[in-house]
């Protein structure tokens, strides 16, 4: 039976990389299937995903890894290899607008999200029947300023107990503290309008309708200690023009949040966004 990979990797760039994995697919009796990759000439990186398949003759999960191990220290690679077809276990967190959160939903029931959805954690009870309907656990933790450390902590004790590798923070209204982003650095995403810093607060949608602005759009990104500026996975823009009220602002802006976090979160789970500093790569 066929085994599928992904091998994904970052290394200062210089000669031989390319040649020296492939080399090294081969020789374990592994076939390519498709590769991508990038040398940063800033930063002196080099990126590189490769899906490739591992026949009869190849040998187990773990003996690929071992094997691997002497290449990548003498390239000095962060690297990984992962079967890829296993399903990332995820945890949603949500408020009160539920856009992102059933868009997401309906994603995963369509099979076009490879994830196990293991939770979902609100600070309100809206959704809980939407979570029983999906028959996903509902995990209601209030938060209010005096218990925000312990309500963390509750937060961060599900994600463990679940295993999950990605939480997704799906209009969830409440700012992370700098400790909780940093146990979560690199598998915590977030969604928000793109009109940061402009306008910031409540009603942004109607606030950038009385600039008259002409595009609308949503970032998602990585979460970081540094609110909203996190690397940055995924955008998406709308056109807007006199014609448009505040509301219309306001539903066009909930269909491109809702694309723009789901095309992030599909991206993450693919394995196809690595790390570059305060940027990402996103191999296709």
């Amino acid at each position: 039976m066929q085994r599928e990979y992904i091998l994904t990797l970052s290394c200062p760039d210089r000669v031989g990389i390319v040649a020296a994995v492939s080399v090294f697919l081969s020789g374990q009796a592994c076939n390519i299937k498709d590769s991508a990759q990038f040398g940063d000439g800033e930063t002196g990186l080099f990126f590189m995903r490769v899906h490739f398949i591992a026949g009869s003759g190849a040998p187990g999960e773990e003996a690929l890894r071992e094997g691997f191990a002497p290449l990548a220290e003498g390239f000095s690679m962060h690297w990984g290899i992962h079967p890829a077809k296993a399903k990332c276990r995820m945890i949603i967190m949500v408020s009160r607008f539920g856009h992102c959160l059933n868009d997401l939903l309906y994603r995963h029931r369509t099979g076009a999200l490879q994830a196990d959805i293991t939770g979902i954690i609100s600070n309100h009870e809206d959704f809980r029947d939407v979570a029983a309907w999906r028959g996903i656990p509902f995990h209601y933790l209030p938060v209010r300023p005096e218990n925000k450390k312990e309500q963390e902590q509750a937060v961060l004790d599900i994600i463990e107990r679940d295993k999950a590798e990605l939480v997704v923070l799906a209009r969830y209204m409440q700012v992370l503290s700098p400790e909780l982003c940093e146990r979560l650095a690199g598998r915590c995403i977030n969604i928000h309008h793109s009109f940061l810093p402009s306008f910031k607060g409540a009603q942004p949608y109607h606030k950038a309708h009385a600039r008259g602005v002409k595009l609308i759009g949503a970032t998602a990104h990585y979460v970081t200690a540094n609110l909203d500026e996190g690397p940055i996975i995924e955008q998406g823009v709308e056109r807007v023009d006199h014609a448009h009220t505040p509301e219309d602002f306001v539903a066009l802006g909930r269909d491109v949040e809702s694309v723009v976090l789901a095309r992030a979160v599909r991206n993450h789970i693919e394995r196809r966004v690595l790390l570059n500093g305060s940027k990402t790569v996103i191999l296709r």
